[in-house]
C-alpha cells in the first residue's frame, strides 16, 4: 500500500526527501544554469534581463513542490565562490552577445546541467541575444534564499554588489521568514545605483493547501514579511503557483485568482505564475494517489488573463517547458507565443481558436 501525504511537519519532510532521486553533480565555481530574457520593466519598456542560477547550499526548508534541491549542495559555497559564478555568466554572456562564443540550443533537460537555457516556448533565447534589448535588470536566484547565511556568504555581499552594480534593477529571491536586516545590508551597497527587488514564494492563498506545502509558512507571516520590504524601499515580487497539489482544474484556477489579489493587496509589484510541475518524486507519488495533476494550459491562460485584468501590477507566466501541459501540437505553439507577447505587453490578446482540438485559450 502507497504511504499517504502525513499530516505533521517532520513526518512530511522525511516522506519529501524519501521520494527524491539523486542531486545532479554541480560545481560550485559556476551557476549551474544562465540565460537572457526579455521582460517588461516598471516603466513599460521591455528590458534585458540576465538571470543566474546560482550553485550553493540547499535551502533548509522541505516544500513539497520543490525540485530545485536537484542543483544544490550539501555544504556551504566558501568565500569567492558566488562572486566568481556572477562572473562567469556574465562574462559568458558577454562573449556570446559579442559573437565571440558560439550561441547553442539545448534541450530542457540538458539546459540545467550545462549552464545553458532555452526558452521552450519560443526558441532558445540565446539565439535571440542580438535582438534582446540592453540588459538592464540582473535576477540572482540561488534555488532558496539570497538571504540565507548557509547559502550565500555574507562576507560576499560587497563583491556580489560590485558586480551587480551595472543593473538598474536587482532582483533576489528569499523565503519570508528570511526578510531581515541582511536585506538592508545589501541594500545600502547597491542603493545608489540599483533598486533591489525581492521575490517571495506565496505560493498559494488557500491556508489549507499552503500548510500542507509544508513551507512553514501562514499567510500571516506572508503578510508580515511583505511589510518589510516596503517600507524600507524594496520592490516585491511574488511567485504564484498555478494548480498546486490537493486542487482540481477549478479550484486551481480560483485559489490562482484569490492569490493574485492577495499578493497586490500585500504591496507586490511583480507577481509571477509558475505552473506546478512534476519532477521532485514527491508529486508523482501523490499523482499516484490522485492527489495531483499538473494543471491545463488552459488555466495558465486564463490566470495570466485574470492578473493583467487587474491592473495592480505586472503578471508574468513561466514559460518554462510549458509544452509539457499542451495537450495539442497543433495550436500550442501559437498559445505559447500569445502568453509570451502578453508577458512582454500586459495586455489581454485575442485568442487563440484549434481547429483540431476545438480549444479556444482564454
Amino acid at each position: 500500500m502507497k504511504a499517504s501525504y502525513p499530516s505533521e511537519n517532520t513526518a512530511r519532510e522525511r516522506w519529501i526527501v524519501a521520494r527524491r532521486s539523486q542531486r545532479h553533480a554541480v560545481d560550485p565555481s559556476q551557476p549551474y544554469a544562465f540565460l537572457v530574457e526579455e521582460e517588461r520593466a516598471e516603466t513599460g519598456e521591455v528590458v534585458g534581463v540576465a538571470t543566474i542560477f546560482l550553485t550553493n547550499r540547499e535551502c533548509p526548508w522541505k516544500c513539497l513542490m520543490c525540485d530545485l534541491w536537484k542543483y544544490t549542495l550539501t555544504e556551504t559555497v566558501p568565500a569567492g565562490a558566488i562572486p566568481a559564478q556572477i562572473d562567469h555568466a556574465l562574462e559568458t554572456i558577454r562573449k556570446r552577445r559579442a559573437g565571440i562564443l558560439p550561441t547553442q540550443r539545448r534541450t530542457s533537460s540538458e539546459t540545467m546541467q550545462q549552464g545553458v537555457t532555452i526558452d521552450s516556448a519560443a526558441g532558445s533565447v540565446l539565439d535571440r541575444l542580438e535582438a534582446c534589448p540592453t540588459l538592464r535588470q540582473i535576477k540572482l536566484y540561488n534555488s532558496g534564499s539570497f538571504f540565507d547565511p548557509q547559502a550565500i556568504p555574507v562576507e560576499d555581499y560587497p563583491a556580489i554588489a560590485e558586480r551587480v552594480r551595472p543593473f538598474e534593477r536587482v532582483i533576489v529571491e528569499c523565503h519570508p521568514a528570511l526578510v531581515n536586516e541582511r536585506c538592508l545590508r545589501f541594500r545600502d551597497l547597491i542603493a545608489d545605483a540599483s533598486q533591489l527587488e525581492v521575490a517571495m514564494g506565496l505560493e498559494t492563498a488557500n491556508p489549507d493547501t499552503l500548510e500542507k506545502l509544508n513551507k512553514r509558512m501562514t499567510l500571516e507571516l506572508f503578510s508580515r514579511a511583505a511589510e518589510f520590504p516596503r517600507k524600507n524601499g524594496i520592490a516585491l515580487r511574488v511567485f504564484i503557483l498555478v494548480k498546486p497539489p490537493f486542487l482540481d482544474e477549478a479550484e486551481g484556477l480560483y485559489w490562482t485568482e484569490r492569490s493574485l489579489d492577495f499578493a497586490f493587496q500585500n504591496g507586490a509589484s511583480v507577481a509571477s505564475l509558475i505552473p506546478t510541475r512534476p519532477g521532485n518524486g514527491a508529486l508523482e507519488a501523490l499523482a499516484g494517489q490522485g492527489q495531483f495533476a499538473p494543471p491545463k494550459l488552459s488555466t495558465l491562460e486564463a490566470a495570466l488573463a485574470y492578473g493583467i485584468k487587474l491592473k495592480k501590477g505586472r503578471v508574468f507566466a513561466d514559460l518554462w517547458n510549458l509544452e509539457r501541459f499542451s495537450d495539442c501540437p497543433e495550436c500550442f505553439p501559437a498559445r505559447a507565443e500569445r502568453l509570451r507577447q502578453m508577458n512582454l505587453k500586459q495586455e489581454i490578446l485575442p485568442a487563440v481558436v484549434c481547429a483540431r482540438c476545438h480549444s479556444r485559450c482564454r
